[in-house]
């Protein structure tokens, strides 16, 4: 076990490198100032969008635009809300999550260029099914001589889509929160029990296909951010007075860079090792630029690429921006990250516990469903990376991979899962940014002509 620890640190390091950092950050800010900073100017559009106003049950496409969000969303919030957050600020203290909302500020413009073009050019699978995702628009839109990047992130799409990290820390909630409080012993038996019962419930759903996926993360998101959100508030209105001063340390800790530690530089010194890990976790929590949400925004029932990148950008704010911010301020104020050695979901759970009655096993709940429905959808995901692979008749496959990967996952470290999930994304982000800027002139025009007529229409 260190020595797999070891060699996935080591290939965690060697993909988060410069070349990523500005091919990620340097790429979504080119987008950003290309697009004229379009996200952030029709964002009334894009919850117009979201709300079904301009749904059209006869446009190509299997679910709708707000079923495409939830399905997107359902892969983001959960376990890079609750556990990633709370890592970034155990390593890195409040001023990571300020490098955080940068990532999001600039994944707003990434998820719009990569939706847009997940339904621009949207392909045919080998059952002539329609497809999105940047396999299929860098097939489609970049021609052959292009597709050893299609091939390349449906390879590593296949392996970012296992639910490792998930179920690693689902793990590590049931034992911290029920189990051990309760004096049951945490053995390799109680760790593979948990995973058998993952197994059987995630099976029931994941056989049933994207509409049964959208179905239930349609229903279960909404609802699990609402019941996190209250108890979140809750957790601030009691601590309120502190509210401000952590929220100032976010900012001034950004810059400053004292809680990190410093035999890890990055760019010649803690500050950028600071930003790297920020950025990183952020990339965990929203996958702006990694290419997932872009297969879940392709299945959108649509005709106008642009309306389901208005929606995809609509990601990043809910994900990193409002529930990331809640979590890290909910470990801020209680001052748990300061007085206990706890990690990922753990922490946040002492936060929890800290601040509430019962508030542990009401967080649970919420990380229960959370990573449930992010299973969900990454089974998706895998399997149409699969299907790109060697044909959409052989797609079920994915799902042996999966179960094994859920097995492994409940009786594996966190630091292993984690550092495997970061390394993988890492070569996710790599064709899928390439694709995205080399088509960003496609976009540009696309969006030109949509506003065009929809200011007509008005």
């Amino acid at each position: 076990m260190e020595n797999l620890n070891y060699l996935l640190e080591r290939f965690s390091s060697l993909a988060w490198g410069l070349p990523l950092l500005i091919l990620l950050i340097g790429g979504g800010l080119y987008l950003l100032i290309r697009s004229q900073f379009l996200p952030f100017r029709h964002l009334g559009h894009a919850i117009s969008v979201l709300r079904g106003k301009y749904d059209d049950p006869n446009d190509p496409g299997q679910i709708s635009h707000f079923k495409a969000l939830s399905t997107a969303l359902s892969s983001t919030i959960g376990m890079g809300n609750i556990a990633g957050v709370a890592l970034a600020i155990s390593v890195g203290g409040p001023g990571a999550m300020f490098w955080m909302w940068i990532s999001a500020i600039v994944g707003m413009s990434t998820k719009y260029f990569t939706s847009t073009l997940a339904i621009l050019y949207r392909g045919k699978d080998s059952n002539g099914e329609l497809q999105g995702g940047p396999m299929y628009f860098i097939r489609e839109g970049l021609g052959k001589k292009w597709k050893f990047l299609a091939i390349l992130f449906s390879i590593f799409g296949m392996l970012g889509a296992l639910p490792v990290v998930n179920v690693n820390q689902l793990k590590q909630a049931i034992n911290d929160i029920i189990l051990i409080p309760n004096g049951v012993e945490v053995t390799f038996s109680t760790n593979l029990t948990i995973a058998i019962v993952l197994v059987l419930v995630t099976t029931i759903v994941i056989l049933g296909g994207l509409q049964r996926i959208s179905n239930w993360a349609s229903k279960m998101v909404p609802a699990m951010v609402v019941l996190y959100f209250i108890l979140v508030l809750i957790i601030l209105g009691i601590n309120y007075t502190e509210v401000p001063k952590y929220l100032g340390l976010i900012i001034t800790d950004a810059f400053a860079a004292d809680y990190f530690p410093a035999d890890k530089p990055f760019l010649g010194g803690v500050l950028g090792a600071l930003i790297l890990h920020g950025i990183k976790r952020g990339a965990f929590s929203n996958e702006a630029g990694l290419g997932t949400a872009p297969m879940a925004h392709g299945a959108a029932k649509t005709d106008e690429p642009v309306r389901e990148g208005l929606v995809a950008m609509l990601g990043p704010v809910i994900d990193t921006l409002i529930v990331c911010t809640l979590t890290a301020l909910a470990i801020l104020v209680t001052g748990v990250w300061q007085n206990t050695s706890d990690n990922g979901v753990s922490l946040t759970a002492s936060a929890f516990k800290d601040a509430l009655p019962y508030g542990q096993y009401l967080l649970m709940v919420c990380v229960f469903f959370f990573s449930i429905s992010s299973m969900f959808s990454y089974a998706y995901y895998g399997k149409k990376c699969m299907s790109y692979l060697i044909g959409a008749d052989k797609k079920h496959y994915y799902n042996f991979f999966y179960i094994i990967s859920i097995i492994l996952a409940a009786t594996t470290s966190f630091e292993a899962m984690i550092n495997f999930i970061d390394g993988v994304f890492a070569f996710m982000a790599i064709p899928t940014m390439i694709a995205t800027i080399l088509l960003a002139p496609k976009v540009i025009a696309e969006s030109k002509s949509y506003f065009s007529r929809y200011k007509k229409s008005k």
